[in-house]
C-alpha cells in the first residue's frame, strides 16, 4: 500500500469520527473553546440557581453570550401573594453574567417573565420571555432543636399591610439554638468573651404575605466546629450599593443579595469577638463593636474585655482608630447592672434567675476574686457595659452607641470626648454626670424626673437597643434619635409583678448645644406585656415611606411557652401600625427593610 493510500484512509477516519462524535473533540477545547453543556428555556444562556451557595432562593438566567443592555424581573406571585418586581441595570449585568432572579418561593415551580434588551449591530433589540424554575424547601440544620419542628418562618399576618405598603421586604435576623457540633468549643481560654454564644443563624426575608423569598443558607461560610467561621450572626445592614453587612465571631463580612462574597474577612489582631453592630461609615469604613483580645488593668491584671470597643476599618481592613470604652465612660458605674433582671442578660437566659438581681457585695466580691469573662459585673473584663449598637454621624465626624448596661445612648467625638448621654443621669461620676441630657416638654420647659421616673409623657430607655440617629430628620445642632426601649429594670428596679414589665419603640429630638431632649413619639406601653422584649429587638426609621419599622424580637423569651416575635411598621407618627406580622417559636434578633432597586438598578 502506497504512502498516498495510507493518508486517504487516514483521513476518512478522522472525518468520520468528527461527524459521528464531534463533543469528543469540543470536550477538549476544539475549534470554538470549551464545551458548554445546558438546556436552554429561552432565547438566552442556562439558568444557575443558587449561584453562590448561600441564596438558594436566587438564580441568574446568563446572557448566552449576549450583551444585555437591560432588563425587568417579575416573579409571577402565587395566589394572593405578594409581587416581586425590579429593574436590572447595566452593571449588575455584567457582574452576574446575565440576569439575575431574586425572590422566587422556596419548594415551589416559580414562573419569571423576563423583558430583555440586547445590543445587536442593527441596534437594541427588546424580548419579553418566560422562564420557570423549580426550587427546593428551605433547608437548615434543626435536628438538635430540642426535639421539634422548626420552620423558617412560621408566620402570622395580624395586621395586612395598608396601602403603599404591600411591597416591602423584611430581613429577619433570627437565631437557631447552638449547634452540638461546636457547642463544646472553649472559645476564650480559660473563660468566654461573646465567643462563647455560637447560635446557628436562620436569616431570610420574608413578604407582607408572610412567604420567605430569601433565605441564607449559610453552611458555605459558616461552621460551628471552625472557631474562625461560627458565633452569632449579627448588625445586619443594608448598603448604599445594595449589599449586606454584618459580622459574626471573629469575622467582618460583606455579600449581595444574590450571595456573591464582597469581602469575608477576620477581625484585626489585638481584636476579638464581633457582635451585634457593624455601623457603615464614609468611603468603605466600618465601624465594629468589638472586644479588647488583651487588656492590661491598673492592678497588672491581663483581661480579654467584653462588648466594650469598637474599632473602625478602612476598606483595607486596616484599624484607623478605636474607641475603648473602658477608657472613656465609668466602668464602675453599677446602678443598672444591680437593677436588671439576671434571668435575661442578652442571650444568656436562664429561667432560674428570673426577677433575681446583683448586689453591691455580689459584685464585689467578683472583683476580689478576680472572676472575668462574659458576666455581669464591672470594670474591664465583665460585661459592664454591653454595648449593642453603634452610629455615626456624619455631621460631627462622631458615633452614637447604645449601652445596655448602662441603659443609656451616648454620643463621643473622635477626640474620644463624652458629647451627651441620653440616659437617668443617677449613678454617673462627675465628668460624665454634666454631660446628661435636660429633659423637656414641646415647649422646651424642663421636666422633672427622681431616680429614673420622670413626670409627663417622657421616659428615659432602659437596657435599650438600636440608638440610632435619623439623618433624614435631624438638622444641624439638632439630632432626632430612634431607639427601641427594651424596658427591664425600669426606673433602676424590678417590678413586684413581671407582667408590669413593657417595652416601647421611642423616637427623641436632642438639641445639642442647649442640652436637652424631647420625646416626640412612642409606642408599646399601650400594649404592655403582650410586646415586653427583654432582650434584643430593634427599630429603625425608613426614609422610602417615612415610616418606622419595629421588631419585638423575644417576646415570651422568659416564658415557658417559646418566643414568639412581633414586627411592626408605623407611620411616622402614627399611632397604630400599618403592618404587624407574628413569627412564631423563633428566637429574633433584628429586622431591616430590604430594597431591591438599590441592588439591581445600576
Amino acid at each position: 500500500m502506497t504512502r498516498n493510500e495510507l493518508c486517504r484512509i487516514a483521513c476518512a477516519i478522522s472525518a468520520a469520527f468528527l461527524v459521528a462524535a464531534p463533543s469528543a473533540v469540543l470536550a477538549v477545547g476544539g475549534p470554538s473553546g470549551t464545551q458548554v453543556n445546558f438546556q436552554r428555556q429561552g432565547e438566552l444562556g442556562e439558568v444557575v440557581v443558587n449561584p453562590y451557595d448561600i441564596a438558594p432562593l436566587t438564580a441568574v438566567i446568563r446572557n448566552g453570550g449576549e450583551v444585555l443592555l437591560k432588563a425587568h424581573v417579575r416573579i409571577v406571585p402565587k395566589k394572593g401573594g405578594a409581587e416581586i418586581a425590579y429593574d436590572v441595570g447595566p452593571t449588575a449585568l455584567r457582574t452576574y453574567g446575565g440576569i439575575p432572579v431574586f425572590g422566587l418561593y422556596p419548594e415551589y415551580l416559580n414562573e419569571i417573565e423576563v423583558k430583555w434588551t440586547k445590543k445587536t449591530m442593527a441596534g437594541p433589540v427588546e424580548k419579553t420571555e418566560t422562564y420557570r424554575i423549580w426550587t427546593p424547601p428551605v433547608y437548615l440544620d434543626p435536628s438538635w432543636t430540642h426535639g421539634r419542628p422548626v420552620k423558617t418562618f412560621d408566620t402570622k399576618i395580624v395586621t395586612p399591610a395598608a396601602k403603599g405598603f404591600g411591597d416591602r421586604l423584611y430581613l429577619i435576623n433570627n437565631l437557631l439554638p447552638e449547634s452540638p457540633k461546636g457547642s463544646r468549643a472553649v472559645w476564650n481560654n480559660p473563660t468566654g468573651g461573646a465567643l462563647q454564644w455560637n447560635n446557628y443563624p436562620q436569616n431570610a426575608i420574608v413578604d407582607t404575605r408572610g412567604d420567605v423569598r430569601w433565605y441564607m443558607q449559610p453552611s458555605a461560610i459558616y461552621d460551628p466546629r471552625s472557631l474562625n467561621k461560627a458565633g452569632i450572626m449579627m448588625g445586619f445592614h443594608q448598603n448604599e450599593d445594595g449589599a449586606l453587612t454584618w459580622g459574626y465571631g471573629q469575622r467582618y463580612v460583606k455579600y449581595d443579595l444574590m450571595g456573591r462574597e464582597i469581602f469575608n474577612r477576620v477581625l484585626p489582631d489585638g481584636y476579638a469577638d464581633f457582635s451585634h453592630a457593624m455601623a457603615v461609615g464614609p468611603d468603605g469604613h466600618y465601624f465594629l463593636r468589638v472586644s479588647a483580645a488583651d487588656l492590661k488593668r491598673a492592678d497588672g491584671t491581663h483581661v480579654h474585655t467584653v462588648r466594650d470597643v469598637i474599632a473602625e476599618v478602612d476598606s483595607a481592613g486596616r484599624v484607623v482608630d478605636d474607641w475603648r470604652l473602658f477608657e472613656i465612660l465609668d466602668p464602675n458605674r453599677s446602678i443598672v447592672i444591680k437593677s436588671i433582671d439576671q434571668g435575661a442578660v442578652c442571650l444568656n437566659v436562664d429561667l432560674e434567675q428570673t426577677g433575681k438581681t446583683l448586689s453591691a457585695e455580689q459584685l464585689a466580691r467578683l472583683e476580689a476574686k478576680h472572676a472575668f469573662g462574659d458576666i455581669a459585673g464591672t470594670g474591664a473584663g465583665r460585661n459592664w457595659a454591653h454595648v449593642n449598637s453603634v452610629d455615626y454621624d456624619k455631621a460631627d465626624d462622631s458615633i452614637i452607641i447604645s449601652s445596655r448596661h448602662q441603659s443609656a445612648v451616648i454620643k463621643i467625638g473622635r477626640d474620644k470626648e463624652v458629647k451627651w448621654i441620653l440616659g437617668a443621669p443617677n449613678g454617673w461620676n462627675g465628668k460624665l454626670r454634666e454631660k446628661v441630657l435636660t429633659p423637656v416638654d414641646k415647649d422646651g420647659k424642663p421636666i422633672p424626673c427622681r431616680i429614673g421616673k420622670c413626670e409627663g409623657d417622657f421616659d428615659w430607655t432602659w437596657t435599650q437597643h438600636t440608638g440610632w440617629k435619623v439623618d433624614e430628620l435631624s438638622e444641624p445642632g439638632i439630632s432626632v434619635v430612634t431607639v427601641f426601649d427594651n424596658g427591664d429594670g425600669r426606673a433602676f428596679k424590678q417590678p413586684e409583678n413581671p407582667k408590669d414589665k413593657y417595652s416601647r419603640a421611642v423616637m427623641y429630638r436632642i438639641d445639642e448645644k442647649k442640652g436637652t431632649v424631647e420625646q416626640i413619639w412612642e409606642y408599646g406601653k399601650n400594649r404592655g406585656h403582650a410586646l415586653y422584649s427583654a432582650i434584643t429587638s430593634s427599630v429603625e426609621y425608613e426614609a422610602d415611606k417615612d415610616s418606622l419599622l419595629v421588631y419585638w424580637a423575644s417576646i415570651g423569651v422568659q416564658d415557658k411557652t417559646g418566643v414568639n416575635p412581633v414586627l411592626t411598621e408605623f407611620r411616622r407618627g402614627g399611632k397604630d401600625p400599618v403592618f404587624e406580622m407574628q413569627i412564631r417559636g423563633s428566637m429574633g434578633y433584628r429586622a431591616l427593610a430590604i430594597d431591591l432597586g438599590k441592588a439591581f438598578k445600576e
